[in-house]
């Protein structure tokens, strides 16, 4: 689902009279969504679907969410009210648990990329079953690219919500009500794989970590399920939420897809199946647009330094008719990739794009020395980065070239010498990955480190 950038889900009310909504206007709805997402007008929307406009909603406020009706099906959308704020005293609620425990540590906060996860339904004996599940999930997402490559790049902690009862509403049948810390439920808008969450109690428990890029809700259940809210902005930092079973192996993948939307800010490449025509301004995600293969590669826009490429999700990169949830009008760089069916890998343009959202957070140098520091000819300093990176030392601006490529140094041995004056250290950093064309987003693939040597 397109992410919103300037619609806060708190804003958004809605007119509806039941809470439960069609088919046929979830689909209505999810569209006006995708239009949104792409900076649409409401007279293009009109246009597009050859029909007026719907009123300003009123009433109660909603949210828009993605879900899942099968494991290597296309998403869906639909409307569900949004969660109500907070009480002071559930507000409170955490702070008799919310232990942060972490999972994955490769570097400062503040220089990875910091993933979050919160389970639901899981009691105070299962918060070690919850660690599990949080390893086991990682270790999957981390399997596909290119999350596979980048697994330095990220920090990863676990906020222990303790529920009264274990499992969640909805598992195995809609009379299956269970008292949880994030009220999670199948079910949701009587959509059975549709798995929701109290919003508000996710982010006062992802609050609790020391940095939250990224949030996933566990349940503790085996049903296949999850769901994507992508138009939530949060105080605390991440874009997004994302909602999965912990012991279904297909669920993963929703998370996956759904990070596709928060750090690499795609669209959606599929369509709803029915007869419609995009009439609005180019898209601004990178994976959809209005230009052909022609047009694309004679204006250089968009994945034209892709084209003809042959793509991990398998094909040729070009353009293909269908998209951003229209049948027509709008093309994607694939025929299937994951931002159109589960189980599948993101395409080059996607690659890239997620790539470039993980240096959106995360540094390709980093360090435990603190740069800056005061150190002497004989302590050490490593540094960390990914595979596709090189570094290089520097000593008062000259290259130490024997030590290029070495992740551990110390200035002695550099050569810093010991003349009684201060002289600066630097470690200099590149990603020189292949997955990368775009020198607009190569900017953030270097960084450097630089500390004083004095004695």
């Amino acid at each position: 689902m397109l992410r919103r950038t300037s619609i806060c889900a708190s804003t958004r009310t809605s007119a509806r009279a039941t809470p439960r909504i069609s088919l046929r206007t979830s689909l209505r709805a999810a569209a006006a969504v995708g239009l949104a997402a792409v900076a649409l007008t409401a007279a293009a929307a009109s246009t597009a679907q050859g029909a007026t406009p719907p009123p300003v909603p009123q009433g109660q406020p909603t949210q828009q969410v993605e879900y899942f009706t099968g494991p290597d099906g296309h998403p869906q959308h639909t409307t569900i009210p949004a969660s109500k704020p907070l009480s002071r005293s559930a507000k409170a609620a955490p702070a008799s648990d919310g232990q942060v425990t972490p999972i994955v540590q490769n570097g400062p906060v503040g220089t990875k990329l910091d993933v979050v996860f919160i389970g639901d339904g899981y009691t105070a004996a299962q918060q070690a079953t919850f660690h599990a599940d949080v390893r086991a999930k990682w270790a999957k997402m981390t399997a596909v690219e290119p999350y596979a490559s980048y697994t330095g790049l990220f920090n990863v902690w676990a906020v222990d919500a303790v529920s009264r009862q274990s499992g969640v509403s909805g598992d195995p049948d809609r009379n299956a009500v269970r008292d949880t810390a994030l009220g999670s439920a199948f079910f949701c808008d009587d959509i059975e794989r549709l798995l929701c969450v109290d919003t508000g109690k996710v982010e006062s428990y992802a609050a609790k970590a020391p940095a939250a890029d990224l949030v996933v809700v566990l349940a503790n259940s085996t049903k296949y399920g999850g769901a994507g809210y992508n138009d939530i902005s949060s105080k605390v930092g991440y874009d997004g939420i994302a909602t999965a079973s912990a012991h279904n192996a297909d669920a993963v993948q929703i998370a996956i897809h759904e990070t596709g939307h928060s750090l690499g800010k795609l669209a959606d490449e599929y369509d709803y199946g029915q007869s419609g025509t995009y009439s609005g301004p180019e898209p601004g995600s990178a994976n959809i647009t209005t230009y052909t293969v022609d047009q694309m590669t004679t204006r250089k826009q968009k994945w034209y330094r892709w084209m003809g490429q042959k793509s991990p999700d398998g094909g040729t990169v070009g353009a293909y008719e269908g998209g951003g949830y229209y049948q027509f009008g709008l093309n994607r760089p694939t025929e299937n990739s994951i931002m159109r069916t589960l189980g599948r890998e993101f395409n080059l343009p996607g690659r890239e794009a997620m790539i470039a959202g993980f240096y959106r957070h995360a540094s390709v140098l980093s360090s435990p020395v603190a740069a800056g520091r005061t150190l002497s000819r004989g302590d050490r300093i490593p540094v960390t980065l990914p595979a596709s990176a090189q570094v290089k030392w520097y000593v008062d601006g000259r290259e130490a070239k024997a030590w290029r490529g070495k992740t551990t140094v110390v200035p002695r041995s550099l050569g810093v010498p010991s003349d009684g004056r201060a002289h600066t250290v630097t470690a200099k950093a590149v990603d020189s990955t292949d997955a990368v064309r775009d020198p607009a987003l190569r900017k953030p693939l270097s960084a450097s480190l630089s500390w004083q040597v004095t004695r």
